[in-house]
């Protein structure tokens, strides 16, 4: 099945019209997604996004169009007999490599990733499925050790993966049904009590018992907010904070301090994405708490999760479906979090985030970790009817996916109607709200 053409969409959702998805930083996001349609002779679709909050999601757009020349041409077959040649064809450019992480490395993920939505639809399994099936040998191979070996061997990994296949066929049984439990960011930066318990409230119904609350802006308030979640939910429920990123190491620890009160899970991204030595300071410094620190969203290479694993610098893993490099990174991240015994919750929100972690939580409890008593996989209560399979949530689990691929196939209305620029909903917008003119004033 050979590969014929690359298309790439640039949709926008308006988001900040009613501040859904803000946060210290991100005080006024468009949700977003660079969609890749990889088409086929053979009839099937390859299909990715690369979820960005608005003004960017051109860039990201132009280096998949870039990158997808290299591929345009190839075979699945190809693909299929050895990822980690496609992986390493990419993100070993020897010139485009000089511009490593970030835009570069979300571009290859989403060619790396359509390619295995697509392997995926050919064998017609959806994708957790796939890599459940996959022998672990096949698995290691389509890692790209050479900066791991510290942490994680191959042999080691091997052990971890044999391990967990002694039980994977109960496990993938028992997880026929009810997929990874799931935890609600509920408590965006921008929106008021009434608006956040009105979520709460329709989520605990809907069996969550699990929820986060952003902060970062203001101390004061942010301890207020986290009383009154507290209060809300009770003390049976988990409750977690995310910052992400806003504060340097020694505000971090000024904000940290008033935390302990409140029972927390943990404490997202009080710091710098990269900054190990930092969250091996905060570790060390709040070791008596009974929260850890979560990180990983915005880490942009297996190797920032490396250090922070082999440091045990945080006690949550959180890989992000589209900001490394596709599947065999993701791979990579929750093989090390298994073998340090660090649980892998993954990031989700956006654009059909929350339709490609589940894939990886199922992957992860089944074929890895082999067990779900300390994993929660993120979900968002919005934006979820974008794709013709939304994903399907009960008793606060993920239901079992059970289309082939990601299940990233596109509601046509969607896509026209958000298309930026000329789709209906931003043709109509004023240019100062949209991309780069839409600046966010503060007071």
């Amino acid at each position: 099945m050979k590969i014929t053409s690359a298309k790439v969409i640039d949709v926008r959702v308006p988001t900040s019209d009613n501040m859904l998805g803000s946060d210290p930083f991100h005080k006024a996001p468009d949700y977003s997604s660079a969609v890749l349609h990889l088409e086929t002779d053979g009839g099937l679709r390859g299909v990715s996004v690369v979820f960005t909050v608005g003004a960017g999601t051109d860039w990201i757009g132009h280096g998949i169009q870039d990158l997808a020349t290299l591929i345009v041409g190839s075979t699945l077959e190809e693909f299929c007999e050895a990822p980690v040649k496609l992986y390493r064809r990419l993100n070993d450019h020897h010139q485009l490599r000089w511009l490593h992480d970030g835009v570069f490395r979300m571009a290859c993920g989403a060619i790396i990733n359509a390619m295995w939505d697509l392997w995926a639809k050919a064998e017609k399994k959806p994708l957790w499925k796939l890599l459940v099936d996959l022998e672990p040998e096949f698995v290691v191979g389509c890692i790209d050790w050479r900066n791991l070996k510290d942490a994680l061997t191959p042999e080691e990994a091997l052990k971890i993966l044999k391990k967990a296949g002694e039980t994977k066929v109960d496990r993938e049984e028992a997880m026929s049904e009810l997929g990874p439990k799931a935890y609600c960011t509920a408590g965006w930066l921008g929106l008021s009590d009434e608006a956040i318990l009105a979520t709460v409230r329709k989520l605990q119904e809907e069996g969550f018992d699990a929820f986060k609350v952003k902060v970062g802006l203001n101390s004061s308030e942010d301890v207020a907010r986290l009383k009154f979640m507290r209060e809300a939910i009770g003390n049976d429920q988990s409750l977690m904070v995310d910052a992400n990123q806003f504060w340097g190491v020694g505000e971090a620890k000024e904000h940290v301090s008033n935390y302990g009160p409140f029972g927390l899970k943990w404490v997202e991204e009080p710091i710098a994405r990269d900054d190990v030595l930092g969250y091996v300071e905060l570790s060390e410094s709040f070791k008596e708490e009974s929260f850890q620190f979560a990180c990983g969203e915005h880490a942009a290479s297996p190797v920032i999760f490396k250090q922070l694993l082999k440091r045990r610098a945080v006690g949550y893993c959180q890989i992000d479906a589209v900001r490394v490099s596709g599947v065999n990174d993701v791979m990579a991240i929750i093989l090390m979090a298994a073998k340090f015994g660090v649980p892998v919750c993954p990031h989700g929100g956006g654009i059909a985030l929350c339709n490609m972690i589940q894939h990886y939580g199922m992957w992860d409890q089944i074929a890895v970790s082999g067990h779900s008593e300390t994993q929660l996989v993120e979900y968002i209560d919005f934006l979820q009817d974008s794709v013709e399979q939304p994903v399907r949530m009960k008793d606060g689990h993920y239901v079992t996916p059970e289309a082939p691929g990601w299940g990233l196939e596109f509601r046509e209305e969607f896509l026209r109607d958000h298309t930026f620029p000329g789709g209906k909903i931003w043709s109509s917008r004023p240019k100062e709200k949209c991309g780069v003119h839409f600046e966010f004033e503060t007071d």
